[in-house]
């Protein structure tokens, strides 16, 4: 049984004043019945870890570089997010993608980074509107989920988000259907390929303008076991319905 996860990603927002929201988090949800995940940007991680040692909550990064070490400046290592106290990356978001023009490969190396220093890989997947129109949609997910997912990935450290790019931040969402097809897409590509491992037991999320309005109805899809959450997960008054929708799912 695949553990429901809900996830947060805070992106570029976030100062040491915003950590108070994940102690209204915590309060809300003092003994969760799903998995929960943070990603504040990567000035809070330290921080934010040291808050929820005593708690189910599980703090991530937004990226990481390919490489352990080196001469990258302004990048963060894998292991050095480990050593803030993160246990998780987001890889592949469609803004990485698009802003650093970064392409499925490199996902896939900086997956492999983060599956050495024991992280587990949150990767994003997701078309644009005009491939979606043009009915290019599974090809495109197909593409990116074969070069984009290592040959490390196990069902504890791979996590699948889709995340169509036209849906992110416009508060327009996909039907359930096409939801559905996707994440039922998702689902037999990785089990092809992984077998009864990670195939059948790595979680896939949605991510694309959830809410709480929108969550239950996201959440009864098949094949969905939780959310990548961005602009609602900045606040527990926000956050917090969207995670009481999964536990009741």
């Amino acid at each position: 049984m695949r553990r429901k996860l809900a996830a947060g990603n805070w992106k570029m927002n976030g100062t040491l004043a915003d950590l108070a929201q994940i102690e209204a988090l915590k309060a809300a949800h003092p003994d969760p019945s799903v998995d929960l995940l943070l990603c504040p940007p990567a000035t809070l991680i330290h921080a934010a870890a040291g808050l929820v040692r005593d708690h189910a909550l599980r703090i991530g990064g937004q990226d990481c570089h390919t490489q352990a070490a080196g001469a990258h400046t302004g990048d963060i290592s894998a292991a050095q997010l480990a050593d803030a106290g993160a246990q998780a990356v987001i890889l592949g978001h469609s803004e990485r993608r698009e802003d650093h023009e970064e392409d499925s490969e490199t996902v896939r190396a900086k997956a492999r980074a983060a599956h050495e220093a024991g992280l587990m890989a949150v990767i994003c997947v997701g078309e644009s509107l005009a491939q979606r129109e043009a009915l290019n949609t599974l090809d495109i997910i197909g593409g990116q989920l074969s070069a984009s997912v290592p040959d490390t990935a196990t069902g504890e450290n791979l996590v699948i988000a889709y995340e169509p790019i036209w849906a992110i931040g416009t508060g327009r969402i996909p039907t359930p259907d096409q939801i559905g097809e996707v994440h039922d897409f998702i689902r037999a590509r990785l089990e092809r390929r992984f077998g009864a491992g990670a195939g059948r037991s790595a979680r896939l999320l949605y991510g694309g303008s959830v809410k709480p309005d929108n969550a239950a109805t996201v959440f009864a899809v098949s094949n969905v076991d939780g959310a990548l959450v961005g602009g609602a997960s900045l606040t527990a008054d926000e956050f917090s319905p969207i995670i009481k929708a999964l536990e009741q799912a």
